[in-house]
This record gives C-alpha cells, sequence and structure tokens, in this order.
C-alpha cells in the first residue's frame, strides 16, 4: 500500500516517508477556497498558496509587489476548502530577507491568522538564521532555490539558472544548508534536469521540481497556468492538460448571446 492511499492528512513526516519509498510527491498552487477544494479532492500531496498570486490573481508583473495581509487573505481562503493537503504559504517579499525578527514575526502571522500548516522562503545560506528562527517557534519551512522569482530585478531573467559549475557547487552547497537548517522540503525551479538529480539524490529532504527534470522527489506547477487559464506565458516545463481559457470564453459568450436573444432566463428558469 502506498503512503498516498494509506493516509488521512498530509505531514511533513509523510512527504519524508513518500521520499523514502520513491512514490512522487505531486504540488500544485491554490489561492482561494473554490479552487482551493477541487485541488484538494483530486488527491495532491501540497497545496502551495505561493506569491505568484501577484501575477495571476492580482495583475502584477512580478511577485514582488504582494503584501503580507494579502497572502494571509489568499491563505485563509485556501485553508478552508482543504481538509487532506499540507498547506505551504509563500512569505511575500520584504518580510523576511535580512531579518529573522521579521521573519519570525511575518511566519507567525501567516500561521495564526491563516491555520496554515508551513511557510516557504526563497534563498540559500543567506536566509539560514532567518529559517531557523522561525523553526524555533515550531513552523515548518519548505527551501526555494535555482530561480528565485523574488530576485528577479538580481538576475535580470527568467532563464535557467545553474548552467556553470561554480553556480551548480554554490546551488548544492545552498542546499546542504538548508537541510543542516531544518527545511523539511525543497523546491528547485528552472535548473538543468542532472544537477535537480544530483541534488535529490544528496539531500534526505524531498526535493520538488518546477522545470528541474523528473528525477527528483516530485513536481509543482501553479494551476492557472497547467489549466490553460493564463495563456501568455509557455515556459518549456509547462504542460497545459487543459484550455480553460477558451472554453470560459466561449461559455461566456454564449451566455451574451443567450441574454441578448432573450433566449436566457427560458420559462423554465423563471419563478
Amino acid at each position: 500500500m502506498s503512503v498516498h492511499k494509506e493516509i488521512k492528512r498530509v505531514t511533513t513526516h509523510v512527504l519524508q516517508e513518500m521520499k523514502f519509498r520513491n512514490e512522487k510527491i505531486s504540488m500544485l498552487t491554490a489561492y482561494d477556497y473554490s479552487m482551493a477544494k477541487i485541488v484538494d479532492e483530486a488527491g495532491t500531496e501540497i497545496i502551495l498558496v505561493g506569491d505568484s498570486a501577484s501575477n495571476v490573481m492580482a495583475g502584477h508583473e512580478t511577485t514582488l509587489p504582494i503584501t503580507l495581509d494579502q497572502m494571509i487573505y489568499h491563505a485563509s481562503s485556501v485553508i478552508r476548502a482543504v481538509k487532506r493537503a499540507l498547506v505551504v504559504v509563500d512569505l511575500p517579499f520584504g518580510t523576511y530577507q535580512g531579518n529573522s525578527k521579521s521573519a519570525l514575526d511575518s511566519a507567525v502571522r501567516i500561521m495564526k491568522e491563516s491555520g496554515a500548516h508551513a511557510v516557504k522562503l526563497e534563498g540559500g545560506r543567506e536566509i539560514k538564521e532567518s529559517v531557523h528562527r522561525i523553526l524555533t517557534a515550531g513552523i515548518p519551512v519548505m527551501g526555494h532555490l535555482g530561480l528565485t522569482p523574488q530576485s528577479i530585478y538580481k538576475f535580470g531573467t527568467y532563464t535557467v539558472r545553474a548552467r556553470d559549475e561554480e553556480e551548480a557547487d554554490r546551488l548544492i552547497e545552498d542546499a546542504l544548508a538548508l537541510q543542516e537548517t531544518g527545511c523539511f522540503a525543497l523546491i528547485l525551479e528552472k535548473v538543468p534536469a542532472e544537477l535537480a538529480s544530483k541534488v535529490a539524490a544528496t539531500l534526505q529532504i524531498p526535493v520538488i521540481g518546477i522545470g528541474a527534470g523528473n528525477v527528483v522527489d516530485g513536481q509543482v506547477l501553479v494551476v492557472h497556468d497547467m489549466l490553460g487559464i493564463t495563456q501568455e506565458f509557455s515556459p518549456r516545463f509547462l504542460r497545459r492538460y487543459h484550455n480553460l481559457y477558451q472554453e470560459m470564453k466561449g461559455a461566456f459568450t454564449n451566455y451574451i448571446a443567450d441574454v441578448k436573444s432573450l433566449e436566457f432566463p427560458s420559462e423554465k428558469e423563471q419563478y
């Protein structure tokens, strides 16, 4: 019997057991009650309330503008829907970098006000102190290395990270540092598949990939991207499982036509 089918609630311990048994971990984003309910009932192990809400929900160009209050609002909505998945919430830009006390305060607010199960931080050795301080409060932390969207202006591009040997070595060192500090899992974004495979084999904690090949412990996608609601974002790693943009637009067009032609509401749809 797989761990996936045995458990009623996904915990950090369950994810560790899944890695040990070589069972792949599925992870998707959600930002509201209705979507989170569907994602949870489908059976995904981890739901990420990502700062990608800044892009897909609020229409910002980057993840930087979203605030802690907004992340708590989204996380609270998701938590009310979820019965099984582990819910991880991004600490937004500016709430943890360079100040471990701010990091702890931000993480405590997310956990206390939303009821979330864990937080996620971007970065390597430079955030070790923040990770450690959050962990002292009993709050589980997921790490995030490779392409870290909150650092987009430092990188200047969304291209693949750690292609050269020096950056690859640094990424492995950062991954080990995050594991040593106490992170329960790690996301690797847009790094070469061979490097991601090496990191997953080196670490004892689960490694979740996005654009990092399939020899890692699991995968994550932004739900609006994989459903084809967003159309302008088409990286190589994205598989669209649906084209909801066209389906929804078609439904709206049909509704508008029915309203204007008096086809809706019909006699059966009246009181």
